[in-house]
C-alpha cells in the first residue's frame, strides 16, 4: 500500500496529471474501456446479483459514460483562473482563483451499484488531475475482479490503480496518507473512514445513507405518484441508497394508496426472470431484512427465499415509527406505510430523526411543496419524482449531516476533489502608505472607509 502511494505521489509532484490534455486522454482511454469490456461487466455483475443488462447500463454505465463526457467537455473550462473583483483595500491589483488539484486520492466504492458509485468518483477525481487508488467493495467479487482488470492492465498503476481486498485491506489504506478520501457507504463505516482521516487532516467526502422519506399529499396525481414510487423503491430490490425508504400519507388516502400500490406491483411484475429485479447482496442482508418483516403488518409479499438470496416486493401497513423496520436504514425491498394527520404532523415526525439523503414530495399544491422543501432538510430530492434527481448531472449530489458530507458529479465532482487557491497579484509601481507606521487618527478613517466600499 506505501509502495503504491509513492509512486503516485511522485508522479502528481512531476505535474503529469495536472495537464488538461492528460486528463482529457485518460478520460476518453476510460470510456473506450468500459465500452470495450461492457460484455464482460454485465457478465460479472449478473453473476453477483443477477442484475440484468438493461439495468446495468441503466444504472451504472449510462451514468458512467454521461460524467466522463460532461468532464472531457467541460474540464477545460472548470480548470481555468477565474478572475474576481479586487477590493479598494488593495488597489492597485488583482484577484484570481487557481484551481488545483489535491493529490493522491483515495475512492472506496459501495457494492450496492459497484460500477457506478466506484468510478463515478474516480473519474471526477481524473478530471481535477488527481491520481487515484480505488478500492471497490469486495462483497459483489465479481464485479471487483472485473474493475482490477480493467484498470489495472490498462493504466499506469502510479496513476491509477484498483486495489482488492476486504476489510484488512481497507484499514492498511487507511493507515497512509491520502491528499483526499472518497467515501461511499454505510453511516457507521462512514464514521471510521473519518476519524482514519482525521489522523492525517485528509479532507474527506462521505456519501451515505438515511431513512429517505416520501410524502404523499391528498391532491397528488396517486396513479403517476404510486408508479413512480413502486419502480423506485423496488429497483435493485431496494438496495439504493435514495430509494424512498418509508412513506407518509394522509389517513384519508392511506386505502387507496395502498390498493393503488398493489395494483402496479403486480402489474409490474417484478422477478429476476422478467430482467427487473435482483438478489439481495447476501446471506446476512437476507437475514437482517427478513427480522424488519412483521407478518402481521403485511398487506403485499412478505415471502422470503433465503436459499436464492431473493426477497418479494413487500407492503406493510399501519406502522409506527417504533416498529423493528423503521430503527435503521431498510435497503431493501420492504415498503413501510405510515399515517398522518397533518402535513405538520408528517414534517415534525421527519425533523425527530436524523437528516435523510434524499426526500421525495408528491403533491401538486406549490405552497405545500415549498413548505416542506423549506422546513425539511435533506441531501437531495424530487417533486412529483422519485431517485432520478441523480441523473442530472449539473446538480451536486450528496447528503447533510447523517447522510453525508460533500457532494460531486458533474463540475461538482471536479469541485470536490480540487483546492482553489486565492490569488492577489499586484504591481510594484504603486503602494499606499495607509497600511505602514506611523500610524494615525487619519489612516484609521481612510481604511474604515476603505473597508466601508470594500
Amino acid at each position: 500500500m506505501k509502495l503504491i502511494i509513492e509512486k503516485q505521489r511522485l508522479l502528481f509532484n512531476s505535474n503529469t496529471t495536472k495537464d488538461i490534455d492528460f486528463r482529457i486522454s485518460q478520460l476518453k482511454k476510460l470510456r473506450e474501456l468500459i465500452e470495450s469490456y461492457e460484455s464482460q461487466l454485465n457478465a460479472a455483475i449478473y453473476n453477483d446479483f443477477r442484475k440484468s443488462a438493461f439495468d446495468t447500463y441503466s444504472c451504472e454505465t449510462a451514468i458512467l459514460y454521461a460524467e466522463i463526457d460532461d468532464a472531457i467537455r467541460h474540464v477545460k473550462q472548470w480548470s481555468k483562473i477565474q478572475k474576481v473583483k479586487t477590493n479598494l483595500l488593495n488597489f492597485p491589483a488583482r484577484s484570481y482563483i487557481v484551481p488545483e488539484p489535491l493529490g493522491v486520492s483515495l475512492v472506496i466504492g459501495a457494492w450496492n451499484y459497484p460500477y457506478q458509485l466506484s468510478l463515478a468518483p474516480a473519474i471526477a477525481a481524473i478530471a481535477a488531475g488527481n491520481t487515484v487508488v480505488l478500492k471497490p467493495s469486495e462483497l459483489p467479487a465479481e464485479t471487483s475482479r472485473i474493475m482490477a482488470k480493467l484498470v489495472n492492465e490498462n493504466f499506469d498503476p502510479a496513476f491509477f490503480v484498483v486495489v482488492e481486498g476486504g476489510v484488512t485491506e481497507t484499514e492498511q489504506l487507511l493507515q497512509q496518507r491520502f491528499d483526499k478520501i472518497f467515501f461511499t457507504g454505510s453511516v457507521n463505516v462512514g464514521r471510521i473512514v473519518y476519524q482514519a482521516a482525521a489522523k492525517h487532516l485528509t479532507p474527506i467526502t462521505l456519501e451515505l445513507g438515511g431513512k429517505s422519506p416520501a410524502l404523499i399529499l391528498d391532491d397528488c396525481n396517486l396513479d403517476m405518484c404510486v408508479k413512480r414510487l413502486v419502480w423506485a423503491k423496488y429497483l435493485n430490490a431496494g438496495q439504493t441508497c435514495i430509494a424512498p425508504d418509508y412513506v407518509l400519507v394522509s389517513e384519508k388516502l392511506k386505502d387507496k394508496f395502498i390498493e393503488t400500490v398493489i395494483r402496479e406491483i403486480k402489474k409490474e411484475q417484478f422477478s429476476i426472470e422478467n430482467q427487473n429485479y435482483v438478489q439481495i447482496i447476501n446471506d446476512k442482508n437476507v437475514q437482517r431484512l427478513s427480522k424488519m418483516i412483521d407478518a402481521n403488518k403485511v398487506v403485499y409479499g412478505g415471502s422470503v427465499d433465503e436459499r436464492n438470496r431473493v426477497i418479494e416486493p413487500t407492503v406493510m401497513s399501519n406502522v409506527s415509527f417504533a416498529d423493528a423496520v423503521m430503527e435503521e436504514e431498510i435497503f431493501g425491498p420492504i415498503l413501510p406505510v405510515i399515517t398522518y394527520k397533518s402535513v405538520d404532523e408528517a414534517i415534525a415526525e421527519i425533523k425527530k430523526r436524523e437528516k435523510p439523503l434524499a426526500c421525495y414530495v408528491f403533491t401538486e399544491s406549490k405552497s405545500l411543496r415549498n413548505k416542506i422543501l423549506r422546513e425539511v432538510s435533506f441531501g437531495g430530492g424530487a417533486v412529483n419524482e422519485t431517485i432520478m434527481h441523480i441523473s442530472n448531472s449539473h446538480m451536486p449530489f450528496g447528503g447533510v449531516g447523517q447522510s453525508g458530507i460533500g457532494s460531486y458529479h458533474g463540475k461538482y465532482g471536479f469541485q470536490t476533489f480540487s483546492h482553489f487557491k486565492s490569488i492577489l497579484d499586484k504591481p510594484n509601481w504603486f503602494e499606499a502608505n495607509v497600511k505602514y507606521f506611523p500610524h494615525s487618527l487619519q489612516k484609521i478613517k481612510l481604511m474604515k472607509l476603505m473597508f466601508k466600499f470594500n
